[in-house]
């Protein structure tokens, strides 16, 4: 495992119990709205096998469950501490829960009708190698939905950015107990590819209908990309 990884397997162990109440507080309140949103995109297709990639506690995924009762869903991360926490949540108790890298993912190639991640992409030593999995994974016109920060950008990003590297820290330390895991993450959105830049990613992975929605001042995004329904 190199040595990003590792890190972002570290951090994501120690701040696992506190981490669905630090992003409630961090987008007051908005971030299970979004992960509805996602899942509500992956399920707007017929399909009935989903993947929820980096799933954490599993949000994502009991969001998928809401929105198909009767689909095989798949939730997935390499943080054990999560999946614990995942497993123990209710709602579910009917979900696969599996530890997973996102870079060399243990699925069949064509297996899921759509994929979905939450703060995956940032997180990753090799971008180009996890969409190319996703799409290895993904059925002919399966689709791709996702949440991801972006760095601010525009006439007021100084202060996003300013605000962002004083608040989230400090809710990280006094909430999360872990300031240092909170600078992390902070570090990880702000360094990020812009979203011009992560789309040309997307396509170059092979995806195609790539669109993004900002949420949140346009520090949050949420994706979406088909892989062609003509691929191999």
């Amino acid at each position: 495992m190199q040595n990003k990884d590792s890190t972002v397997q570290a951090t994501f162990n120690s701040v696992a119990r506190r981490y669905d109440l630090v992003n409630k507080l961090m987008t007051l309140g908005s971030h299970q709205n979004w992960c509805r949103e996602v899942a509500a995109y992956a399920t707007s297709r017929p399909g009935s096998h989903y993947l929820d990639l980096a799933t954490g506690t599993g949000v994502i995924a009991r969001c998928l469950r809401e929105q198909n009762p009767a689909a095989t869903i798949v939730g997935a991360d390499f943080s054990q501490e999560m999946l614990t926490l995942a497993r123990d949540i209710n709602g579910g108790a009917d979900i696969d829960w599996q530890f997973a890298d996102a870079h060399e993912l243990p699925f069949g190639d064509a297996e899921f009708d759509a994929v979905t991640h939450g703060y995956l992409l940032r997180n990753v030593s090799d971008l180009d190698a996890v969409l190319a999995e996703q799409f290895r994974v993904l059925k002919p016109g399966g689709m791709v939905a996702a949440l991801e920060s972006s760095p601010p950008r525009g006439a007021l990003a100084p202060f996003l950015r300013l605000g962002m590297k004083s608040v989230i820290p400090t809710l990280g330390q006094f909430i999360g107990k872990d300031r240092e895991a909170y600078k992390y993450l902070v570090n990880s959105t702000l360094g990020f590819l812009t979203p011009e830049a992560l789309r040309a990613r997307f396509i170059q992975a092979g995806f195609e209908d790539v669109h993004v929605k900002p949420k949140y001042m346009g520090t949050n995004m949420i994706w979406t990309a088909r892989k062609p329904a003509n691929a191999g």
